[in-house]
């Protein structure tokens, strides 16, 4: 190999794994991922796109050189994302329709003839890096412009083309609707928690928790209720046994190292 046929020692750190998730909701300040959050199963990977448009000043004056930089105009950035999405609730179908209202009579998805300001929501990309850390992307003011295209095949999956764009508000024209996050794995700070109770509450009402910090839930049931399975996860790793005292009901964990599921159920037994 010749002395020039090298690549950056850092090349690992800054690679980014697998197709990553779109979600409603990111805090880069605490980066965590919650099931609720996260907007549809995709396939075929994510396109997110980010291209400045410009304008030659010189370009019809004779005697100016073509791309002379002090004549270079930046008039618009386009951005985008877009996706195959596997979700059909009625929520990603309005997503999908761009201009559209879910009935709450009828559940019925009905485009609008008139666009909203409401139509418009920021989402995030997020994506893993190879060393621990993330690539996160926030799409602002985002809007389906290429409508609702849904493909179906013999035994397999409908598929469903989603293209968001993003879009500058009048209210603060000088931001672009798109931003970019490279986060290292001392600034993935937080882990998600979430909680799925079935006739059981919980002292823990947020949704994320520092890395490497102290978690602790006390769970109750009602009157005339039992509890029947209470399970804990971190990391993909159940330590029910460890973190679940079923005396007190009470979920303690001294140093969080993955994100936290707690699945608890219990039922009714009568007088």
């Amino acid at each position: 190999m010749g002395k020039f046929t090298v690549i950056p020692q850092d090349t690992f750190e800054g690679l980014q794994l697998d197709a990553g998730v779109i979600l409603k909701r990111f805090n880069p300040a605490a980066p965590a991922v919650l099931d609720e959050d996260i907007v549809c199963a995709t396939t075929g990977g994510i396109n997110i796109k980010c291209s400045a448009n410009y304008s030659d000043l010189g370009e019809d004056v004779d005697n100016c050189p073509n791309n002379m930089k002090e004549l270079k105009h930046l008039d618009s950035w386009d951005t985008g994302i877009s996706f195959t999405s596997l979700g059909t609730s009625k929520e990603n179908i309005r997503l999908a329709l761009g201009a559209a209202d879910i009935d709450v009579e009828t559940g019925a998805i009905k485009p609008r003839r008139d666009l909203n300001q409401t139509d418009f929501s920021d989402l995030w990309w997020v994506g893993d890096r190879a060393d621990g850390g993330c690539v996160a992307v926030q799409l602002k003011n985002a809007l389906s412009t290429a409508g609702f295209t849904l493909q179906t095949t013999k035994s397999g999956k409908g598929q469903v083309s989603v293209e968001l764009t993003g879009h500058v508000s009048i209210n603060d024209q000088d931001t672009m609707p798109m931003e970019f996050y490279s986060l290292d794995p001392e600034e993935v700070t937080a882990y998600s928690v979430s909680q799925k109770l079935i006739n059981v509450a919980s002292t823990f009402t947020g949704n994320s928790v520092a890395a490497a910090g102290e978690f602790e839930a006390t769970l109750s049931v009602g009157a005339n209720y039992s509890f029947v399975s209470v399970v804990v996860i971190m990391g993909d790793v159940d330590v029910t046994e460890t973190a679940y005292d079923d005396s007190t009901h009470v979920v303690s964990i001294v140093s969080v190292t993955g994100d936290l599921e707690i699945i608890a159920t219990a039922i009714y037994e009568g007088v």
